[in-house]
């Protein structure tokens, strides 16, 4: 795998004794879990889907030589990763963090530190403590510099 490697799950226990486990998915793309994909673990070993299906919010998965509990429970609390999609107009978080962040008049305003999830609009968490929705971002070069058009006072409250 080429590219920069997302979170779409973590392994949440073994299913059954033939070496299934369910799989908590981070992302609402559930293809990522689709027979023939392959996620990566932390420690870089590599996961084909044999089987999938959802189950109770989760999915059931069988992977390809993970055969028998004892198999399936050494992959019990495995971060699954795999890679960002292409030719997407999405914003990723890889693509944010670290980037600078710059209002429509030029003015830096912070550096990304993290994305915040929240239900009305997930956040760009600053450096300098500011918060600023994901819908005020108009333009994006991944990694270097995000510009917002932020409605005046946002950055007065920080």
């Amino acid at each position: 795998m080429a590219g920069p490697l997302l979170v779409v799950g973590t392994v949440a226990r073994t299913h059954g004794l033939a070496g299934d486990v369910l799989v908590a998915l981070v992302t609402n793309r559930t293809e990522r879990v689709a027979p023939g994909s392959e996620l990566v673990t932390d420690g870089g070993r590599v996961l084909r889907v044999v089987t999938s299906a959802p189950h109770g919010g989760r999915f059931r998965v069988h992977f390809d030589g993970v055969d028998g509990i004892e198999a399936a429970t050494a992959l019990r609390g495995a971060t699954l990763r795999a890679e960002a999609p292409d030719g997407e107009d999405e914003l990723w978080v890889h693509h944010l963090v670290g980037a600078e962040v710059v209002d429509g008049t030029g003015t830096v305003r912070g550096t990304v530190t993290a994305v915040q999830a929240n239900p009305a609009s997930d956040l760009l968490v600053l450096d300098t403590g500011a918060l600023v929705p994901l819908r005020f971002v108009v333009d994006l070069e991944p990694g270097v510099r995000v510009t917002v058009d932020v409605p005046d006072g946002l950055f007065d409250l920080a």
